[in-house]
């Protein structure tokens, strides 16, 4: 299905279509059955040759859910320091730049402990994303969890599934996909988050366990508050009963309805297991609480590292998107940002020396990423047709909610990895230095993005499904290209 959605439309009616549409995918998802893997795709469904043996065997995401400003993060340039009457066009980055491990490879101040890691970490400060026609954030998310345009006619898989599916458990009780720090449930565009937060047509069992307070993960792998181990037993078998003849039965597929049902099987598993012990913070020593700090998004961290030491094979974790909000910065750009500086800089860079200590770094790749980047002027590209997000405009700098990027640009993004195989110390790619601030050497799109993920993990991006008589890939089309120059 293609999506042309009018560019001068507003954007709730841009979003009333899109659920709408998503809505009729998820739908026809329920009735599909079984995704049969590509017969023609089967050899090359793993890549298995020896110069391309998987690098890593589990995948962390830090998802900077609202859009990450690079020239405030990873990619500063010329700095111009807050006062009235600043022209907004001479405003690029409005933190100063520092040293960082790697000689000659600068971030913003405020990111100080990542910047002392850098040496074990790759920089792509040229990543790029589609213009959509409506840069919305619900569309952009989804377009890079699934690296697919939204709507589709099946409801697509998110990229942890995709991985949780082809590559199954590293342990046998703790989940493959695990999605920490997101509320799907009660704020802004849940519906829309919802909507790429799945496994589509592979079925629940591929799904993601979503735990959107971390330090309550605990609760989520534990029977009720007083019920006995032999109630919820009792519970699960009266469950399967219902669900074997119910109504809802007749309108889903076979295969999904069983997937539901292989879906509460492991749960049970993990309920009944003493490896839900790792998702306790509890258990954690308070020295190494007080590294991560005490935000969501630092507790996360920390769980996901407990979470990769037990078995799991995928975990995002997320500032959390919220509709202006974290990196929605459409105002107050830079003292937001100086936040989120806070809140990112400490749990990554203990994250990344936690695992490199317990000897995990070099099989755990550790993305951190955002759905597009930010600029005073441009929404989009250079030329783009889309409609400007800004909530006020202004040629001039005069109170310091205007001091800050917070157009939405797709041109030009920064994604950090570490781990996995990936060079150390190493910078790919850059964008111009003055605006607009375009990619212009060696552009990454979603596709090649994740594809080189996928590589680093064993996957051949040209790995394919046939649902519903319709071939469909792990990146768009099985066209994604590895950045080879990325690998070790």
């Amino acid at each position: 299905m293609s999506y042309d959605m009018d560019r001068d439309a507003p954007e709730s009616v841009v979003r009333r279509d899109f659920l709408r549409r998503i809505g009729a995918a998820s739908a026809a998802t329920w009735a599909c059955s079984e995704p049969k893997l590509i017969s023609a795709m089967q050899e090359s469904a793993f890549v298995s040759s020896t110069e391309d043996e998987p690098t890593a065997d589990a995948c962390i995401l830090l998802w900077m859910g609202g859009g990450m400003a690079a020239p405030d993060t990873f990619d500063p340039k010329h700095y111009e320091p807050f006062r009235k009457g600043l022209p907004v066009k001479e405003m690029l980055s409005t933190f100063p730049a520092i040293e960082t491990s790697v000689d000659g490879v600068q971030v913003c101040e405020g990111l100080e402990r990542i910047a002392s890691i850098m040496d074990r970490g790759t920089l792509i400060r040229s990543a790029v994303q589609e213009d959509l026609g409506s840069i919305l954030h619900s569309r952009h998310q989804y377009h890079w969890h699934t690296g697919y345009v939204p709507p589709q006619t099946v409801a697509c898989p998110h990229l942890g599934s995709w991985i949780a599916k082809v590559l199954g458990r590293r342990d046998s009780v703790i989940p493959p996909f695990i999605n920490i720090g997101q509320r799907l449930e009660g704020v802004g565009e849940s519906e829309e988050i919802k909507a790429f937060t799945t496994a589509g047509f592979f079925g629940s069992e591929y799904g993601p366990m979503n735990l959107p307070y971390p330090a309550e993960a605990s609760i989520a792998v534990q029977p009720p508050a007083g019920m006995t181990e032999r109630r919820f037993s009792e519970r699960r078998s009266l469950y399967k009963q219902l669900m074997d003849g119910s109504p809802v039965r007749g309108s889903v597929s076979d295969f999904q309805s069983e997937s539901i049902l292989r879906s509460l099987d492991r749960a049970h598993e993990l309920l009944s297991s003493q490896d839900r012990k790792a998702f306790d913070l509890t258990l954690e020593d308070e020295k190494s609480k007080l590294n991560y700090g005490s935000s969501r998004f630092g507790q996360g961290c920390l769980l996901a590292r407990r979470l990769i030491e037990a078995g799991a094979r995928f975990i995002e974790v997320t500032t959390e998107y919220v509709p202006f909000l974290h990196w929605d910065t459409h105002a107050n750009g830079h003292e937001t940002v100086a936040r989120m500086h806070r809140e990112i800089d400490s749990p990554i860079a203990q994250l990344i020396l936690d695992l490199e200590s317990r000897g995990l770094l070099e099989r755990t790749l550790v993305v951190v990423a955002s759905e597009f980047s930010r600029d005073a002027l441009i929404e989009g590209i250079p030329g783009s047709n889309a409609r400007d997000q800004a909530t006020e405009k202004v040629d001039y700098v005069s109170e310091m909610k205007h001091y800050g990027l917070h157009r939405h640009f797709t041109g030009g993004t920064s994604v950090l990895m570490f781990g996995g195989g990936m060079k150390r110390g190493f910078v790919y790619g850059k964008t111009a230095n003055e605006r607009p601030l375009i990619a212009v050497e060696n552009p990454v799109q979603i596709r090649d993005l994740h594809a080189t993920i996928l590589k680093a993990l064993g996957i051949s991006p040209k790995t394919g499904f046939e649902v519903e008589g319709r071939p469909f890939y792990v990146t768009k089309d099985g066209l994604g290209e590895p950045v080879n120059d990325l690998f070790a």
